[in-house]
């Protein structure tokens, strides 16, 4: 068993791939078998296994993920109470509780078990820049 912790950095929303790193991880460990626990540790983003070859599906989510949630200037959000870091906030928490906060990965032959299109990604739902921690546990 072996863990770390990634800082990610983001500049507001949108999907951040890190799979490189969590395959350097996974490389460095040794390990030829096991699962990989990727673990976000913030309540207003999120982790997604997306594709990453189009560009264009990142966009496409986020804008699905804006309509679906607005900020929370929008009208149809004034009913939030929860409004004291600001107007992205609460949305922030909303799109972070419909997605998720951790995955799993096989890892086999010493490899992450990600198919051909698919990349780790972190999914800022804020729209400042922020460090974001992602603990890595393989075992």
């Amino acid at each position: 068993m072996t863990q770390t912790i990634l800082t990610l950095s983001s500049d507001g929303p949108g999907l951040y791939e890190f799979t490189h790193a969590a395959e350097i991880f996974v490389q460095n460990a040794g390990v030829e078998s096991g699962l990989l626990t990727l673990f976000c540790q913030h309540t207003s983003c999120s982790l997604t296994i997306q594709e990453n070859a189009d560009p264009d599906v990142q966009v496409d989510l986020q804008n699905f993920f804006e309509r679906l949630v607005p900020d929370g200037n929008d009208a149809s959000m004034r009913w939030m109470i929860h409004t004291a870091e600001g107007p992205d906030d609460m949305p922030a928490h909303i799109k972070a509780a419909l997605t998720q906060t951790h995955l799993s990965v096989p890892v086999m032959n010493g490899r992450l078990a990600l198919g051909t299109w698919q990349g780790i990604y972190l999914f800022e739902h804020r729209s400042r820049p922020h460090q974001r921690q992602v603990v890595l546990h393989l075992a």
